[in-house]
C-alpha cells in the first residue's frame, strides 16, 4: 500500500470543516480517505516550506533512512544546525517524525509519495466548458 502525504492550500476554517465532516462520517460508519494531509493557509507559505532544498532533504530521508540529524546533514551536505531547524519545523507540521534511537533522534519521512493540491477557483459559467489543449 502506498503511503501518501497530501499537501494542500486551504484556510484553517476549511481544513477544520473537512476534519469535522470526516469525524461525522466515521461516526456513521462511513469510510474516510486515509491519506495524511498537511494544509497551508497560503500558496506563499507552501512555496517557502516545500523548496527544492526541502524536497532534497525529504528524498534523502526516504532513500537513505539516516540514523541521526547529523547523518542527515552529511547526506545533504548542509550545516547540522540548519538541518536540525528545518527538520524541527517539518516535524511540527506533521511532515516528518523523530524516533529515538539511542542518544540520537532519527528523522523519518514515512511516505512513499507527496502530492501537492493547489485549488484554482473559477467562475460557475466555466463549469460547462472543460479546458482544452492545443
Amino acid at each position: 500500500m502506498t503511503r501518501t502525504l497530501v499537501v494542500t492550500v486551504e484556510s484553517d476554517e476549511a481544513f477544520d470543516d473537512e476534519v469535522r465532516s470526516a469525524v461525522e462520517r466515521l461516526q456513521h460508519g462511513e469510510s474516510v480517505d486515509s491519506a495524511h494531509t498537511v494544509s497551508f493557509p497560503s500558496e506563499e507559505l507552501l512555496a517557502k516550506t516545500l523548496t527544492a532544498t526541502t524536497l532534497a532533504l525529504l528524498r534523502a530521508l526516504s532513500a537513505h533512512e539516516p540514523a541521526s540529524i547529523r547523518e542527515t546533514a552529511r547526506l545533504v551536505e548542509r550545516d547540522v544546525k540548519n538541518v536540525h531547524d528545518e527538520l524541527t519545523r517539518l516535524e511540527a507540521m506533521g511532515i516528518i517524525r523523530f524516533e529515538e534511537v539511542g542518544q540520537a533522534k532519527q528523522p523519518v519521512f514515512p511516505f512513499d509519495e507527496l502530492i501537492v493540491n493547489v485549488p484554482f477557483p473559477h467562475s460557475r459559467q466555466d463549469d460547462n466548458h472543460p479546458a482544452t489543449t492545443s
